[in-house]
């Protein structure tokens, strides 16, 4: 590392210690020629993730894309942002453990919906209307019912019929 007083390469390093949660590394140095310190940061050379997306395009990663998702979901919902962005480093470290490269967005909405789910159930199906895209009502009722589970489901109360409507 050359000392940025006095141009020499020959330094030493005083300190280390591991910083912004170990993956960064702060280094303090000393120049053996001027006796001058300075830091240095260490970094993981982090290569581009694409997201490939349902029409086959790529774009590069956004967290801020999903933190965006996830908040709007969760608008008027008691869930701190604090909990968002821990859900969404937990989402891009198990995406990092599986994907190298590129990334169906695919796997990244069904990540976030498995997340939402544990997290705030009305939220999950915020989310899960806009990202399935569902064509009607019925779709829709469908994933309401697989959250309530099979007993809650099945078991629906059934609608209330009009005073105008005829038993037969």
């Amino acid at each position: 590392m050359r000392c940025p007083y006095c141009g020499k390469p020959e330094d030493r390093v005083v300190d280390s210690r591991a910083v912004d949660d170990g993956h960064v590394i702060r280094r303090r140095r000393e120049c053996r020629s001027c006796g001058r310190r300075f830091t240095t940061y260490e970094r993981r050379e982090e290569v581009p993730v694409l997201v490939i997306k349902k029409d086959g395009t790529r774009q590069p990663f956004s967290r801020e894309k999903i933190i965006k998702g996830i908040v709007t979901a969760c608008e008027k919902r008691p869930v701190s942002h604090d909990d968002i962005v821990a859900l969404v480093t937990k989402i891009e470290r198990d995406l990092g453990g599986t994907y190298e490269g590129e990334i169906p967005s695919r796997a990244i909405g069904e990540r976030v919906m498995a997340a939402l789910k544990e997290l705030d159930e009305v939220a999950y199906i915020r989310f899960a209307s806009v990202y399935r895209s569902f064509r009607d009502v019925g779709e829709f009722m469908d994933e309401l019912h697989k959250l309530m589970g099979p007993a809650e489901g099945k078991g629906a109360v059934a609608p209330r019929r009009s005073k105008n409507e005829v038993k037969r």
